[in-house]
């Protein structure tokens, strides 16, 4: 991409959507179980790849934009990398959300409470962090707008 080209590139060549998120899982029906009933997602699509040897289950709150959990037949020991942080979701009471989370046994990584730093515009969410079935880290931020 060129700095101070003369005009934007037509809406048609550029993406509109975030489709989805892929995380390979070595459970697929404890994975789902987990987005579905500690978060709420629903399973929108089930897709299997014999030949490939994998399957696909599409998770989320809207069809627009998902969590591909991608379950291979023969797995490996899967790294998450340094790259990857985590995946960030909107809660409205995020003490309550905790409380629910804990008495079903999922792992609170980081208890409710502000960010340790404050944003330039003054801003200071109130955060917690989660631990999905294959170590992957799911931050719940309170949303006080809804």
């Amino acid at each position: 991409m060129q700095p101070n080209s003369a005009s934007p590139p037509k809406t048609c060549l550029l993406p509109t959507t975030i489709l989805h998120t892929m995380i390979r899982v070595r459970d697929l029906d404890r994975s789902v179980a987990f987005y579905r009933d500690a978060l709420g997602m629903t399973e929108f699509r089930r897709e299997d790849y014999p030949e490939g040897q994998f399957t696909l289950s599409f998770m989320g709150y809207s069809e627009a934009t998902t969590i591909e959990l991608t379950y291979n037949y023969a797995p490996v020991e899967y790294t998450h990398g340094s790259g990857f942080g985590h995946i960030a979701l909107a809660v409205s009471n995020i003490n309550a959300v905790c409380e629910r989370l804990t008495s079903m046994g999922v792992k609170i990584s980081r208890q409710p409470g502000p960010m340790a730093y404050r944003a330039s515009s003054g801003n200071r969410d109130v955060i917690a962090f989660i631990t999905d079935p294959d170590g992957y880290q799911i931050e719940l931020i309170e949303d006080n707008k809804s």
